[in-house]
């Protein structure tokens, strides 16, 4: 029985010294999917699911630390899982809060959160941020927690706060429409200051990115892993960065 293991140890550290020094990916997203289905092949409830998948975030973290990663951003909650049945939804705020509050006590990362916050319980909004304030002079990875984060959302949220702002400043609706660019847009996105990702990975097996960073994700490159969130392995991780960095990335050029 110990051979499958020693066998998987040895590629992983094969594996992880065949990366290359350069063209490692800068930003990486990932969306943690599939920790309802992975609950359900055990005949486990869906809150036993996310647990295993918060769980498994410190791992992700340290194995992006390992290879010099500097801004990861995790999609735990989009706006259509607020639709969910409420027992449910309740389980899933409950046990985000908790990975959020163990990675702001972790010390290692600065938390910065994304998404509608004004579509969550007030009082959840509250913790949370005093959570990632908690983190604010931290130096390490940066870590943006997307939570109630739709991408059609964001740019909606974007193109109303800079149509706020110009107008604040007494700019005519006129004049916004013929000056307003990419960048303008870009200055007002959850992400802004940021990089773009280079790298998006999805779990479970489903090939769409479901709306996920939907205007800064023009030029990254996916990867998609069979595995459900919760049995995402670092091998699974080695993998997805070795496919990126074999890839040539021309930007569009």
């Amino acid at each position: 029985m110990r051979l499958p293991s020693v066998l998987y140890s040895v590629y992983e550290r094969r594996l992880a010294r065949s990366l290359p020094t350069k063209n490692l990916p800068c930003h990486v997203g990932v969306i943690l999917d599939g920790n309802r289905r992975w609950a359900k092949t055990f005949g486990a409830s869906a809150a036993t699911g996310h647990r295993r998948g918060a769980d498994k975030i410190l791992d992700l973290l340290t194995w992006c630390e390992e290879v010099g990663v500097e801004v990861v951003t995790l999609w735990m909650l989009s706006t259509d899982n607020l639709a969910r049945e409420q027992a449910e939804l309740t389980d899933l705020l409950g046990i985000i809060e908790e990975a959020v509050a163990r990675l702001a006590k972790d010390g290692r990362w600065r938390i910065n959160l994304l998404g509608a916050l004004d579509l969550l319980p007030e009082d959840m909004v509250e913790r949370l941020e005093k959570l990632a304030s908690m983190t604010d002079d931290v130096e390490g990875l940066h870590v943006n927690v997307a939570i109630g984060y739709g991408g059609r959302r964001e740019i909606a949220d974007a193109v109303k706060s800079l149509l706020l702002q110009q107008a604040k400043e007494g700019v005519t609706l006129a004049e916004i429409a013929e000056q307003i660019d990419v960048d303008h847009i870009s200055e007002h996105l959850y992400t802004k200051g940021q990089p773009d990702p280079d790298l998006v990975i999805r779990t479970s097996g489903e090939q769409r990115l479901s709306g996920f960073l939907l205007w800064q994700s023009a030029h990254s490159e996916f990867y998609f892993c069979e595995a459900f969130w919760p049995d995402f392995r670092r091998v699974d991780f080695l993998r997805a960065v070795r496919a990126y960095a074999a890839r040539d990335r021309r930007l569009g050029k």
